[in-house]
């Protein structure tokens, strides 16, 4: 089952990953937008907590990011938090 926000999310971080100017923020957002891509076809999805971390990584990532990627980060953290509204519990 594809989790389509959570493509997006993956889709938007790969392409930051190739915008980014600084080879930490480059890797942290190709693993970022790795999991994401996982977890978007996993046979479960994630839970609150999962998500929330993510989140708050992004918003590390994004703090430290220069202006040409903090659009695709953004967008990715609008994805994933669509995705969040679907998901029971907390």
């Amino acid at each position: 089952m594809t989790r389509e926000q959570l493509r997006t999310a993956s889709e938007e971080l790969r392409m930051a990953s190739e915008g980014a100017v600084d080879p930490d923020i480059e890797r942290r957002l190709h693993d970022q937008s790795d999991q994401f891509a996982t977890l978007a076809t996993a046979d479960h999805g994630p839970d609150h907590g999962r998500l929330a971390r993510h989140l708050n990584a992004l918003k590390e990532i994004r703090e430290e990011a220069s202006e040409e990627v903090t659009e695709q980060i953004e967008a990715a953290e609008a994805a994933i938090t669509a995705y969040r509204e679907t998901v029971e519990g907390v």
